[in-house]
């Protein structure tokens, strides 16, 4: 092989070393301005309110069953009853109320819900004893209502069949026990109860509603026009449009283990519930774009090779490496315009200050403005076919495929004629 070929490969060999070690210390400042995202979260969260998973109203009583004589005394146990209603319906409207801790941006909601449960059967509350010659003695019958975080919880108010109850801190549950609570009058058998519950609500990012009833409806609906709709059950009819959403879900016990669940004061509760994002998150779409770096590189270098070969136009190493400098820069300008403008805008400025600054370079490396031109077009279309495979997430991978597979049939065609052992100097040593 020809030494000076040969020493060029090396060189231009470490220089790709080089790059991948620019684009390693860019992606570590993405994701360190992604932790510190995750900081301001967690700062408002404490400050504020968390993301709410609300569950109730649900009726508990405290009981202590007493049964057979045991040395001196009586053996004993206390346990809790908890009844959800057979009908829960909630409703409400919430409202976008997003939180910024310097640059970044935290979604908050304030919501105002309207909850209205409904029991028709009682039994539950006076359990049987378990044991024989058991006495069972109940306490007080407490409608409770739970929040993850109480902090969020600004106005309340919590009526039985039109009277207004006086509401209590806690709910008097150890399993749940962040919320509000209320002590009624025991139902007499054959009553119906209906509570009304409306709450002035703040959260974080999510709000979540546990469906623990016989039958629970949820309508929802919100100004935010980017909602994420999680939990176990999808909204049964939903729409969604640039001025926000409206959501309904309808759940029957049939489906869904979260009554048991919640009478037995299980954490991991089945439940609706709507995330409040950004479809378009700066720091998650540049550690993406930033992982198809080398990539450009390569085919920039592949296309800066082929002008070499076909033109006879020589390209120092040096030369090699300010081009790829200004393809990995491209990256880091796109991290920090992205903190400040929408990610379109800033993808479109920083991709065309680096299309720019390519074209008028190569115009002078390979010879004149038609092949500046040229490849300044061949990189703005690296950055529209970036763009593609960024935005479309689940053909990302065809996308790239189909791209990297062009540009291999590219390179075999242009190069078809070309004599590589003339090239190498090697010619002589085949044919002997």
């Amino acid at each position: 092989m020809n030494k000076a070929l040969f020493i060029k490969l090396a060189i231009l060999a470490v220089v790709t070393l080089v790059l991948i070690a620019v684009l390693a210390q860019i992606g570590g400042l993405v994701r360190e301005r992604q932790e510190r995202q995750h900081e301001a979260e967690q700062s408002v969260e404490q400050s504020q309110a968390g993301p709410q998973t609300l569950l109730g109203p649900l009726l508990t009583r405290n009981c202590k069953e007493t049964w057979a004589p045991y040395k001196d005394g009586v053996q004993t146990r206390n346990f809790t009853v908890a009844l959800p209603p057979s009908q829960l319906q909630v409703g409400g409207r919430v409202t976008p109320d997003p939180r910024y801790r310097g640059l970044f941006k935290i979604n908050s909601y304030a919501g105002k819900l309207s909850i209205t449960a409904r029991w028709d059967d009682f039994d539950r509350l006076t359990p049987p004893a378990e044991n024989a010659g058991g006495r069972v003695e109940c306490g007080d019958v407490v409608a409770m209502f739970s929040a993850s975080d109480a902090r969020g919880l600004r106005d309340v108010e919590l009526k039985r069949d039109g009277h207004a109850l006086a509401v209590k801190p806690g709910t008097t549950n150890g399993h749940y026990p962040a919320g509000l609570h209320a002590v009624l009058a025991t139902p007499r058998t054959g009553e119906t109860l209906e509570l009304s519950l409306n709450v002035n609500l703040v959260g974080t990012q999510r709000l979540a509603v546990v469906p623990a009833a016989g039958s629970t409806a949820v309508d929802l609906q919100s100004s935010w026009p980017h909602p994420s709709f999680a939990g176990r059950f999808l909204p049964a009819e939903r729409e969604v449009g640039a001025n926000g959403f409206s959501a309904r879900w309808q759940v029957s016990e049939l489906a869904t283990s979260a009554t048991a669940d919640a009478a037995a004061g299980k954490a991991d509760l089945d439940t609706v519930a709507v995330d409040f994002i950004d479809p378009v998150n700066p720091y998650v779409m540049s550690d993406r774009a930033i992982k198809y770096g080398l990539m450009f590189i390569v085919l920039t270098f592949v296309t800066v090779g082929l002008t070499e070969l076909l033109t006879g136009r020589r390209v120092h190493p040096v030369q090699y490496l300010l081009v790829g400098l200004a393809l990995s820069l491209f990256f880091l300008l796109l991290l920090s315009l992205s903190e400040h403008l929408p990610f379109l805008t800033a993808y479109l400025i920083a991709a065309g200050a680096a299309a720019a600054v390519l074209t008028q370079y190569a115009a002078a490396m390979l010879g004149g403005w038609g092949r500046g031109l040229a490849f300044g077009g061949g990189v703005a279309l690296l950055y529209g076919a970036l763009y593609v495979l960024l935005t479309l997430e689940q053909t990302a991978l065809v996308i790239g495929a189909v791209l990297l597979f062009a540009v291999l049939a590219a390179v075999m065609t242009l190069t078809r004629k070309l004599d590589w052992y003339g090239m190498v100097g090697d010619r002589q040593a085949v044919s002997e």
